[in-house]
């Protein structure tokens, strides 16, 4: 199905009624668009038709177009853009989707940009595992961004899988129980584990924390004078604001015991009890996940997974809420750099049961 022949139907959602497909057209013969490869839905590769393109001009008016696009794969590559710098990827990003996010307290910013982040610190030999940005927050952005400043010359690919088809690959009832059940996650802000509260909420001050947790429903508890935990209560399937799909939306690999393996899985036991574990996820009403539905899970992105080559310059934009996405070990050096944007309201599109 190309960008002009979506369907014009509406679907009631949270209270609302919207169109399943936004409004476009196909895109201009200014650019080449084709699969990564014949197997793979996503990403749908664009690159320039020819040299001299006004990159810029060209974004902000085929937008529409390119959001059709983005509905129905889930992740485009914009390759070959001449996107040489930081400060070049973020004007492409905002001439995509204008007004960017910049108050993300899990990434530190990236130099050379405003509102664009670095990737996330964690150690180069070990696997990000799959997840869909800040499902695991009372907001999270649909669209996000990634640039490759310099690519690793050995791994550091970001496997991309489609969670509409990871949700397919369930079993039914796993799917059905997150799907009735939602998901809980407890975040523990140890000093010197992970960001520190101060960072994460960009405020020295506990009363502005606890004013914002208050504000939000997240409950919370200070566990001693520097130790701060919040459980949030989040879908593990939603269905997309726009097209109506329902997709496996969570960050259940980033949060469970299980994908940490055997080792360290038992050495943060051990250091921290199960109560204070940086992180840690269940099903919504407190029941565990248990480690054979991991399992299954990790199967099931592993089956949708899809992998490439970083280019230096290469651009790609996600649906967030469509595609989950990951990080393959690597050698340094290796430069990728992130933005955010179309902040979505938890309570907007989820209610707990």
């Amino acid at each position: 199905m190309t960008a002009d022949t979506h369907a014009s139907s509406t679907v009631s959602h949270a209270g609302r009624t919207m169109p399943l497909q936004p409004p476009g057209g196909a895109l201009d013969d200014r650019v080449r668009v084709a699969p990564l490869s014949p197997q793979a839905t996503l990403p749908l590769v664009i690159e320039p038709a020819q040299p001299g393109l006004d990159v810029l001009a060209w974004a902000a008016e085929q937008r529409c177009a390119l959001d059709a696009l983005l509905c129905e794969h889930g992740a485009l590559l914009f390759r070959g853009f001449g996107l040489d710098s930081v400060a070049a990827f973020e004007a492409f990003a905002e001439a995509l989707s204008p007004g960017l996010h910049g108050g993300y307290g899990d990434l530190p910013k990236k130099e050379g940009g405003r509102n664009v982040y670095r990737s996330t610190p964690y150690p180069e030999r070990e696997m990000i595992l799959y997840h869909n940005e800040s499902s695991h927050l009372e907001s999270w952005p649909r669209k996000q961004w990634f640039y490759c400043e310099l690519p690793s010359k050995v791994g550091g690919a970001t496997p991309l899988a489609d969670i509409r088809q990871v949700l397919r690959r369930l079993p039914a009832d796993v799917a059905q129980a997150f799907a009735s059940k939602g998901l809980r996650y407890s975040r523990t802000f140890i000093e010197g584990v992970e960001p520190s509260w101060q960072q994460f909420f960009g405020t020295e001050q506990r009363e502005q924390v606890e004013a914002h947790c208050r504000a939000q429903g997240t409950p919370f508890e200070w566990l001693d004078d520097n130790t701060l935990q919040i459980h949030t209560h989040c879908p593990g399937v939603l269905q997309h604001p726009i097209t109506g799909e329902a997709a496996f939306f969570n960050q259940v690999q980033l949060h469970h015991p299980y994908c940490l393996g055997e080792d360290m899985r038992e050495d943060l036991l051990d250091l921290f009890g199960e109560g204070r574990l940086p992180r840690l996820v269940s099903y919504g009403d407190g029941s565990p996940i248990d480690d054979h539905t991991m399992e299954l899970i990790g199967q099931a992105y592993e089956a949708c997974a899809v992998r490439f080559d970083w280019r230096q310059g290469d651009l790609v934009m996600l649906d967030n809420m469509l595609t989950a996405h990951a990080r393959d070990p690597y050698q340094e050096p290796r430069l990728i750099a992130v933005a955010m944007g179309e902040m979505v309201e938890r309570d907007q599109v989820w209610r707990r049961s």
